[in-house]
């Protein structure tokens, strides 16, 4: 199945109709909960004795979806040595901070405080604490007045930022819990970092203004902010995971499945609870965070970098982890953007790439640290923890969404992986690990199919129906803010929002 597949090999709008729910076609629904896209039964039945179990073995460590990555050969190696790791391949289209300005966005549609890990629930009941748009409401909160923690005392405009030695880093309470709206971007140190860059890059369209004579300039910086932002998502963010191709299709042929009524604009479970945790595959077991952030280090293990397991169990406890976790502050944990995106000219010999979208997880991943979980409980493996979350969003199979929007499925002869399992998974297989699959038949580069359908018209729903965002407001804007190098407004990509919130290479002297 090629990624032109979620392009052209639709059913017609009547058909696909009949098995799209009411909200998702258009009836009021309310924003602040959970929904579905598909009137369609779950993956397999719920009542059999031993489903858990086989999900639980589907997902585990060592299992089928562990990319067994040698993580005695250490984060340098594994970096510099992808041979290593033949498991679990690099993606040469996507650059590794394309994962985490996924995770960004992610934490600024959805987060489900209160569904049980495989528990059935109505998605309907079920609070959605962020609000389903992209609007930034994991920075701003509830703005200077709803939350006053997150600005500054002298300055009501702007953000609080802190340091952490050498860079900035988020605003902590003394024991080093980040201020901020969304706890999770504090998770790792590549969320944490991208979320003060917001933070800065927020202040700095405040400095703009005012400079240009303008008072009462938070409104104004904020929707900046917000619209710059949902440039790049649309115009740099979604052609690297779907490819140009479909976004174009999406926006000149409008969207198939999910067509809430305007400002009705929900997260569906098909979306949060499978197809958009394919990010979860492009994570790369170890990075570089940054060039030379730890001068007295070991240059056995990378210094003057700062090289990190994404995760290490070692890291437990340790003032300044030995891994790349979130929740700690010291001189060298900042990110050296240069890794993450292509800066361009000397700089681009620096960038590394992240994963291929398949069905490999980077090990640790099967081992999060209990603190990055929203339950704090295991299971802590990633992949058994998406899986279970098909039953308590009831989610259908990845072959039945394929059959109702004509998309050629993936049969069980692509699964011969699952049969071990038993419960019908190779024929009625799990969303999230079936657009895993599709993406891999494809070669693993970007979304395909299914996947790539349902996450599209997901985000350009999200754009279209929110009243306050850029395409909804004025289609025909473009960037306005300077870009990197002095490249002509009219465009804007993250290298252009890092360059002009001051933290890129260049701006560091790094």
């Amino acid at each position: 199945m090629g990624a032109g597949a979620g392009v052209l090999a639709l059913r017609p709008m009547e058909a696909i109709a009949q098995v799209v729910t009411d909200a998702a076609g258009g009836l009021a629904t309310s924003p602040d909960r959970f929904g579905r896209i598909f009137n369609l039964p779950p993956f397999a039945d719920f009542n059999a004795g031993g489903l858990r179990n086989a999900l639980m073995a589907m997902g585990q460590p060592g299992g089928i979806v562990d990319a067994r990555d040698p993580l005695a050969e250490g984060p340098v190696r594994l970096i510099t040595n992808p041979e290593l790791s033949p498991n679990n391949l690099d993606n040469p289209n996507n650059t590794a901070g394309i994962t985490f300005l996924g995770q960004f966005l992610d934490h600024d549609m959805t987060f489900d405080q209160t569904s049980r890990l495989g528990v059935v629930a109505a998605p309907e009941n079920s609070p959605n604490t962020r609000t389903p748009g992209l609007d930034l409401d994991s920075v701003y909160g509830r703005g200077p007045n709803g939350d006053p923690q997150l600005y500054q005392t002298g300055d009501r405009d702007k953000f609080r930022i802190e340091s952490g030695g050498l860079f900035e880093d988020l605003p902590r309470q003394s024991n080093g819990t980040a201020i901020i709206s969304d706890p999770r971007n504090d998770e790792n140190l590549m969320i944490s970092g991208l979320h003060a860059a917001f933070l800065l890059f927020h202040n700095q369209v405040v400095d703009r203004l005012r400079s240009q004579g303008q008072t009462n300039v938070f409104a104004a910086a904020q929707q900046q902010v917000r619209w710059h932002y949902q440039w790049i998502i649309l115009r740099e963010f979604l052609p690297a995971i779907l490819g140009q191709a479909l976004v174009d299709d999406i926006l000149r042929n409008g969207r198939r499945v999910y067509r809430p009524a305007a400002g009705q604009q929900f997260i569906p479970v098909e979306f949060q609870g499978a197809c958009y945790r394919f990010g979860h595959s492009q994570v790369r077991p170890s990075y570089r965070a940054n060039l030379r952030g730890d001068p007295n280090g070991n240059p056995a293990i990378g210094a003057p970098a700062f090289f990190g397991m994404v995760f290490d169990p070692a890291g437990q406890g340790q003032a300044d982890p030995v891994d790349l976790r979130g929740g700690a502050r010291a001189p060298r944990r900042f990110i050296g953007w240069q890794t993450f995106f292509d800066f361009g000219g000397s700089q681009t010999a620096n960038v590394r790439p992240n994963k291929r979208i398949d069905t490999k997880i980077s090990t640790p991943l099967l081992n999060l640290p209990l603190g990055t979980l929203p339950d704090g409980a295991p299971p802590t493996a990633l992949p058994q923890r998406n899986l279970l979350r098909h039953v308590t969003w009831s989610i259908p199979s990845g072959q039945a969404i394929a059959q109702a929007l004509g998309i050629q499925p993936l049969w069980a002869d692509r699964f011969p992986e699952l049969q071990q399992f038993g419960h019908g998974l190779p024929s009625s297989t799990p969303l999230w690990y079936y657009i895993l699959k599709e993406a891999e038949v494809a070669g693993g580069l970007r979304l395909a199919g299914v996947g790539a359908r349902i996450v599209g018209e997901v985000f350009i729903g999200l754009l279209q129906l929110d009243p306050t965002s850029f395409l909804a407001t004025n289609p025909n804007w473009r960037p306005t803010l300077p870009r990197r190098g002095g490249a002509p407004t009219g465009d804007f990509r993250m290298v252009d929002l890092l360059t002009f919130a001051r933290v890129d290479p260049d701006s560091r002297g790094q």
